[in-house]
């Protein structure tokens, strides 16, 4: 956890992966073809969390759906990239336009395609469910499987090896 932490005071950007990480992973389709997901509220307020104590937010995303978009939209994510199955190419032009570093950005994933940017960014973490050659190569694995708490579980790590936690909470009490 410490080495966790160490590299977790460093980050400026936290990226998502959707399907797998912000929701369970499976696909629903309904008979018209239209597509549809369930995100956690808890994952939610996480990222909420995070981009008020001033990290920046983003996704990568190998699928395309307007679902993704409305939600990225209603948290306030600042960068939202759909339909990208390089997700390594992605990020050196998201850097490049932000001149931030790989040792600045955090990035949760669950799956092959994630795995080039896990392994390059300064904290690359996979969730619990996530598969497992993927969890062997991640700096670290959340407690939470995808969906279900892990994208929160990432913010708050974030918050609190800043030292920001406390002061995200307690805002509402």
């Amino acid at each position: 956890m410490n080495s966790l932490l160490q590299r977790a005071r460093q980050i400026r950007l936290a990226i998502f992966d959707v399907d797998g990480v912000l929701t369970d992973g499976r696909l629903y389709f309904l008979a018209d073809g239209s597509e549809f997901k369930t995100f956690n509220t808890l994952d939610g307020q996480g990222i909420k969390m995070l981009m008020r104590s001033g990290v920046r937010t983003g996704i990568i995303s190998g699928r395309k759906t307007p679902v993704v978009e409305k939600r990225a939209r209603d948290l306030g994510i600042q960068h939202l990239y759909q339909g990208r199955e390089d997700k390594l190419v992605v990020l050196d032009e998201l850097l490049a336009e932000l001149g931030l570093h790989y040792e600045q950005v955090a990035y949760l994933g669950d799956d092959l395609p994630d795995l080039p940017v896990i392994r390059r960014v300064g904290l690359g973490m996979a969730v619990a469910s996530a598969d497992p050659f993927v969890r062997q190569h991640a700096h670290g694995v959340t407690q939470a499987c995808g969906g279900a708490g892990a994208a929160r579980e990432f913010c708050e790590l974030i918050l609190r090896a800043q030292g920001n936690l406390e002061e995200a909470q307690s805002a509402y009490l």
